[in-house]
């Protein structure tokens, strides 16, 4: 490796708003993210679909009337 032109890489400990905390290794000293995988809303389960023109609406009906079919034919 040569010398002088590799940055500095520190031992970092990355800090969320709400609290968390993960021991990283970066070539930034301060890290702060607005959200992790503990307050993330996918990774808690409170994720809501925002749905404003009915896509998810139409796909249910959709594969419902598929599944209907398909029982009809066995």
């Amino acid at each position: 490796m040569k010398e002088g032109i590799h940055p500095k890489y520190f031992d970092v400990v990355a800090t969320c708003v709400c609290g968390g905390e993960v021991q990283l290794g970066s070539t930034q000293q301060n890290i702060r993210v607005e959200i992790c995988s503990s307050c993330h809303p996918f990774y808690t389960g409170q994720q809501k679909i925002v749905d404003t023109e009915g896509r998810v609406d139409r796909f249910v009906k959709r594969y419902s009337k598929v599944k209907k079919e398909e029982a009809k034919v066995k």
